[in-house]
């Protein structure tokens, strides 16, 4: 039962310009394909449908994003120590 619920709460929220533009690519794709029977394209079709349906990107949902920068962060201050080497000349 939870699931159910989680597929319909992903299915049915967070739909912006983007999602929308995949699902009407993956649709008009996929009419072409069925009219001059492409499986190529077809497939395509079904890579932006199944991206439209799960509102996933690139690399998952969100993949593309950059992460916020957190707050918190500490900086150290980095100390080297430089390091010579001799040659040995023969």
């Amino acid at each position: 039962m939870n699931l159910l619920l989680n597929v319909k709460q992903v299915l049915f929220t967070n739909w912006n310009f983007v999602r929308w533009l995949r699902l009407g690519l993956g649709l008009f794709i996929a009419f072409q394909a069925l009219k001059n029977h492409d499986a190529l394209a077809g497939l395509i079709a079904t890579f932006f449908l199944f991206q439209a349906m799960t509102n996933t990107g690139c690399c998952g949902a969100s993949g593309c994003a950059v992460p916020p920068a957190s707050s918190n962060s500490v900086s150290a201050e980095v100390t080297y120590e430089e390091i010579k080497s001799t040659k040995n000349e023969n």
